[in-house]
C-alpha cells in the first residue's frame, strides 16, 4: 500500500492525485499532530479552521471512493515524521508520497521519511522562481517580479502593454474612509464546531483567542470558498482599491476579500481568483485601480514572498538587523492598551483571527518595530494569531516587510510612521485617550516620539537610505530642546510599555 500524506494546507480537490480512484493501491492519510498545533501559540479559530477543513476534505475524498485514514487528536500523535516512520516500520505502508510542504520546517522533517514528493500544483511559480529572477542581485524588487508575472501570464495586459497604460494604480488606492459610509455585509458561515473545540480542550491544547465554535465563520471546503470569492467580486471588489488602506473603528472587514485562508489551504487556486477579478474589470463591473491592486497582492506579492522564503531559508528566520531584543508587552495578547488603533487591531484579531494588511503592517507591526521588540517574538505572534498565517507567507511579511529584520532584502525602507499617518488613514485618533497632535507630554500619541527615537537610534544603519533622507534632514533642523523632549518621552515609553 502506498501512503499519501495530505497536510492541512493541501486541501485541493483538483490535484492530479485524485483523478484516479485506487483504494487497493493508495491510502490517503490525514494526521492531526500536536506538534503542528503547538509550534506557535495558535489562535483557537486557526486550530478549528485547519482541522475542520481537513476533516471535511477527508470525508469528501472518502465519499468519492478513495481509501482514507484519518488520525485525529485522540491518537496523541506528537511528531508527524515519527508517526509516518512507525506506520512504515509496522508494514502498513510500503512507501510514503507527499505533496511538497510549504514550510521549511516540515520540508526538512519529512525528507527523512517520505520516499517521493510531488508538486502541490497550486502556485504560479516554482520555489526558486524569485531566486532565479533576481540572481546576482543583493535585494528583491517586487515591482520587477510583478511586471514579469503580468507579461508571462497575460493577466491585465492589452497586447504587450499593461491594461490602462499603467502597471500600478497605488496612487488611486489611498483614500480615507468617508464619514458615515457603511461597507456591505459579509456572508459569513455558521458552522457548529463546538465538539471539535472540546476535543482540543481534552487534548490539552492551549486556548487563545475567541473560538467562535458555535458559529464558526470561515469556509471549510471549496464550495464555501467559492461563495466567498463570488461575494467579494460581486459586492466588495468595486471599492477594494480605494479603501484598502483605510482603518475604521469597529469595522474589521471593510472591502477586503477574506480569501487568504481559502487560498492558503488551497481550497481555491490563485489563478481562478485572479481571473475572476480580471473578468470583473473586463465586463465593467469593477474599476481598474481596484482590480489591479487586488491582483497585485496575489499574482505579485503572494508569489514574491513565497519565492523569497525559499531563496533565503533557513537563515532568514534568524535575521535581526536592528538587534531588537525587547519582549512583547502583555497587551499584544490581550488588546488591553489605551492606544486606540492598537487595541482595535489586537482585540479584533483575538475575536476574529483576522486583521487586514494595513492593520498588520502599519498598526501592530509599526508599534512593534518602533518599540524595538524582538523579531522572533513578533514572528511567533503573527504566525499564531491569524487564521491565514502559514510560515512561508507570514515570515517574509513579518520579519522582512513589517520589522525590516532582513535589512532591506524585501522592503526598501522600514515601514514606520508617526501618528500623522494613522490619523490620515483612520478614524481611531478622535476617540483615543492620546492626542495625535501632541509630540511630547504624558498624553501625546506614543507613535510620535517613538518615530523620531527609532530613526535617531538607528541613524548609522538608515541615513544613507535614499528613501529616508528627508526624515534626517527634518530631524537635524529641530531645535536641541525639542529633540531632547522627544527622546525623553520615547525613553519613558520604552520603560513603561506595559502601561501604554
Amino acid at each position: 500500500m502506498i501512503g499519501r500524506l495530505i497536510l492541512g494546507d493541501q486541501l485541493n480537490p483538483a490535484h492530479s492525485w485524485f483523478a484516479a480512484i485506487e483504494p487497493r493501491e493508495v491510502c490517503y492519510y490525514f494526521v492531526e499532530s500536536h506538534e503542528e498545533l503547538t509550534y506557535a501559540p495558535h489562535h483557537r479559530q486557526k486550530m478549528l479552521g485547519f482541522l475542520g477543513a481537513m476533516r471535511r476534505f477527508a470525508a469528501f475524498l472518502g465519499e468519492l471512493g478513495h481509501n482514507v485514514t484519518y488520525v485525529d487528536l485522540s491518537a496523541g500523535v506528537q511528531d508527524l515524521a515519527a508517526y509516518l516512520r512507525a506506520e512504515k516500520d509496522a508494514g502498513r505502508i510500503e512507501a510514503w508520497e507527499a505533496q511538497e510542504p510549504d514550510e521549511y520546517r516540515l520540508d526538512e522533517s519529512l525528507r527523512s521519511v517520505v520516499d517521493h514528493f510531488v508538486s502541490t500544483e497550486h502556485f504560479l511559480t516554482d520555489r526558486q522562481a524569485v531566486a532565479t529572477h533576481f540572481s546576482g542581485k543583493k535585494t528583491y524588487l517586487m515591482e520587477s517580479f510583478y511586471r514579469m508575472m503580468r507579461k508571462k501570464t497575460g493577466i491585465l495586459m492589452d497586447g504587450d502593454q499593461p491594461a490602462g497604460g499603467q502597471w500600478n494604480y497605488d496612487a488611486d488606492n489611498r483614500q480615507a474612509w468617508p464619514k458615515g459610509h457603511q461597507p456591505p455585509p459579509i456572508p459569513f458561515f455558521n458552522h457548529d464546531l463546538s465538539s471539535l473545540d472540546r476535543e482540543l480542550d481534552e487534548a490539552g491544547l492551549p486556548r487563545w483567542g475567541e473560538s467562535r465554535s458555535h458559529a464558526f465563520p470561515w469556509p471549510l471546503d471549496r464550495r464555501e470558498a467559492l461563495q466567498v470569492l463570488d461575494a467579494f467580486v460581486a459586492d466588495r471588489l468595486v471599492h477594494f482599491g480605494a479603501y484598502q488602506d483605510a482603518l475604521v473603528d469597529h469595522e474589521p472587514y471593510l472591502y477586503h476579500s477574506l480569501l487568504s485562508f481559502a487560498l492558503n489551504t488551497k481550497m481555491l487556486a490563485p489563478m481562478e481568483v485572479i481571473q475572476a477579478a480580471e473578468a470583473a474589470y473586463r465586463n465593467g463591473h469593477a474599476p481598474l485601480n481596484s482590480v489591479e491592486g487586488f491582483i497585485r497582492q496575489i499574482l505579485g506579492w503572494r508569489e514574491f514572498v513565497r519565492g523569497i522564503y525559499w531563496a533565503e531559508m533557513p537563515t532568514y528566520a534568524d535575521l535581526n538587523f536592528f538587534n531588537h531584543q525587547r519582549p512583547l508587552p502583555s497587551w499584544f495578547y490581550t488588546g488591553k492598551t489605551s492606544m486606540r488603533c492598537v487595541s482595535q487591531a489586537i482585540e479584533q484579531s483575538l475575536s476574529n483571527a483576522y486583521a487586514h494588511h494595513i492593520q498588520r503592517l502599519m498598526v501592530t507591526g509599526n508599534i512593534a518595530l518602533l518599540l524595538g521588540l524582538h523579531p522572533d517574538e513578533v514572528d511567533s505572534w503573527y504566525l499564531g494569531i491569524y487564521i491565514d498565517a502559514i510560515e512561508w507567507v507570514e515570515q517574509p511579511n513579518t520579519r522582512g516587510m513589517s520589522q525590516y529584520a532582513d535589512g532591506g532584502k524585501l522592503g526598501s525602507k522600514p515601514y514606520v510612521s508617526s501618528g500623522a499617518y494613522l490619523n490620515k488613514m483612520s478614524n481611531h485618533c478622535s476617540s483615543c485617550v492620546y492626542s495625535v497632535q501632541d509630540k511630547t507630554g504624558e498624553k501625546a500619541c506614543p507613535f510620535n516620539a517613538l518615530y523620531w527615537d527609532f530613526h535617531d537610534r538607528h541613524r548609522a544603519k538608515l541615513e544613507k537610505n535614499p528613501r529616508i533622507g528627508m526624515v534626517y534632514r527634518t530631524w537635524d533642523r529641530m531645535a536641541p530642546p525639542q529633540k531632547t523632549a522627544l527622546l525623553d518621552r520615547a525613553s519613558w515609553i520604552h520603560e513603561h510599555m506595559e502601561e501604554l
